[in-house]
């Protein structure tokens, strides 16, 4: 089973985004991975803040299915949401994961799994089709 791990703020909408805008481009995403087995896991800071099922509601039904849950606890240290993924995917047995970021301070570089988003737009036509060429040509 493929896992994308994903942020929220700079991805699934811009760091500027008003409240109204929160997650504009979550329908993208969700038609990118339609018909495929791919589980999302929520990677971003807002899982201190929100429940999960608070999250689930500024997504599209159809990407609401594939949310399996959120990464563990805050990393201190280098490359923190790395490792916060890392430790995740250990404690899940997940070996075949990509992560939808807007910051490359918090991944080692080069990371194969990152798939980096500019914060200004978020996710856009590069990173989905990288996410596709991931679920449909990589193996783990």
């Amino acid at each position: 089973m493929k896992t994308l791990m994903v942020d929220f703020d700079g991805v699934l909408h811009p760091v500027s985004a008003d409240i109204d805008q929160f997650c504009c481009k979550a329908s993208s995403l969700a038609s990118t991975i339609a018909g495929y087995d791919c589980d999302i896991v929520i990677s971003s800071s807002w899982r201190h803040h929100y429940s999960i099922q608070d999250m689930l509601e500024f997504l599209p039904t159809s990407l609401r299915r594939s949310v399996v849950g959120t990464t563990g606890p805050s990393y201190i240290g280098k490359w923190p949401r790395y490792q916060e993924i890392l430790n995740y995917c250990q404690a899940n047995g997940v070996r075949d994961w990509r992560a939808l970021d807007d910051s490359f301070l918090e991944f080692p570089n080069p990371c194969k799994e990152l798939i980096l988003c500019n914060p200004d737009t978020g996710i856009d036509t590069k990173q989905l089709i990288a996410v596709k060429h991931w679920l449909t040509h990589d193996q783990p």
